[in-house]
């Protein structure tokens, strides 16, 4: 069986931290910034973890290789 490539679409998009979690950072973060509030611009900043089971699961099947489990 060949090798698993990574998707490198969504290795971009997530990291995993040393506990094991899923960071991704907000959606909406570029569009329309300016008539969103300073704390709000600021929440887009950080990366916030992964809840969903499913997402979970599928990121680290798709990246394989690229993120340490």
């Amino acid at each position: 069986m060949p090798k698993m490539k990574t998707h490198k679409a969504t290795a971009k998009r997530f990291r995993l931290t040393r506990n094991g979690k899923l960071m991704h950072l907000k959606s909406g973060r570029t569009h329309l910034r300016r008539r969103k509030s300073a704390s709000k611009r600021s929440d887009y900043r950080h990366a916030v973890p992964s809840t969903v089971k499913g997402v979970i699961k599928r990121v680290k099947r798709l990246c394989a290789s690229a993120i340490p489990m």
